[in-house]
């Protein structure tokens, strides 16, 4: 068995993602309920008490719910997030409650960590919003995730943390024309497509083609699984998302739309080998 991710739930009404390895059971993100995500997890094979470690993007209540504090508390599930997110839940929360979650977090900044034994997460910064976002890539178990989500705008340094992936999850939130004739206010669309809010349609393309375009180049293989997460439901489409994502060859057969009320399947490893002449194969 190698790293195993299924979405459980992806965009603005709650994140969440569970990590199955041969260590154990983790989240990424807690943006929905325990109960939410314990009837999401049904059929899985997987139970939420065999969850043993979460990790946070960032605290967005879209990507961590408070109510997912007592539960921590009760089932010794470690919390993994920044430093300055910890201090900040900490803060915001009962002094009792406060001293009972402290054990169990687990702050990280820019150095790598492991949140279960043989998988490990590379941290980086991403401009959402005021205080932040991270995504990381996930390594262990002869396998590697690149996951992330609110980045406000694609940084230089992804492409160069996006190397060599099995498996890529990527916020692909918004169409630009839809955006600009919903009935959202003018505030709210300038914080979207400022540059720290969510990335479009087309610069989440662009950025997947650029990392597929250099795998090419060192004749690496092409991820397993391309997986598109945080679609806007008032200002994106799927079927939209689909025909646009798929004029590219490589992407069409590897394409994931993470959903908001339903699970992905499982999303692992492919064993069978690539075609040949797939390394060459032109994008359009």
């Amino acid at each position: 068995m190698s790293l195993e991710l299924c979405i459980l739930a992806s965009g603005s009404s709650g994140n969440a993602t569970v990590l199955r390895s041969p260590a154990g059971v983790m989240l990424i993100d807690l943006g929905i309920g325990p109960r939410t995500t314990a009837k999401r997890l049904q059929g899985t094979g997987v139970h939420l008490a065999d969850v043993a470690a979460a990790c946070l993007t960032h605290l967005d209540s879209d990507h961590f719910n408070a109510n997912w504090i007592p539960t921590l508390i009760r089932q010794n599930i470690r919390l993994f997030c920044h430093a300055d997110k910890a201090r900040e839940i900490l803060r915001s929360i009962p002094e009792q409650l406060a001293s009972e979650l402290e054990p169990l977090l687990r702050p990280f900044d820019a150095a790598p960590f492991h949140p279960l034994d043989g998988l490990g997460f590379h941290p980086f910064p991403l401009a959402h919003d005021r205080t932040g976002s991270h995504g990381f890539v996930i390594h262990g178990f002869d396998y590697r995730i690149g996951y992330a989500t609110d980045l406000g705008h694609v940084p230089s340094h992804l492409h160069e943390h996006f190397r060599d992936l099995d498996l890529i999850a990527l916020e692909s939130n918004y169409d630009p024309a839809m955006q600009e004739q919903s009935d959202r206010p003018f505030f709210l669309k300038r914080r979207i497509t400022g540059g720290k809010g969510h990335l479009s349609n087309r610069q989440a393309l662009t950025a997947i083609q650029q990392i597929l375009d250099r795998a090419q180049a060192s004749c690496r293989r092409l991820p397993d699984h391309i997986v598109l997460l945080h679609r806007s439901r008032q200002c994106n489409c799927p079927d939209l998302l689909r025909a646009l994502f798929s004029k590219d060859r490589r992407i069409a057969p590897r394409l994931t739309l993470a959903e908001p009320f339903e699970r992905t399947p499982w999303l692992r490893r492919k064993d069978l080998q690539p075609a040949t002449g797939e390394q060459l194969m032109l994008a359009f």
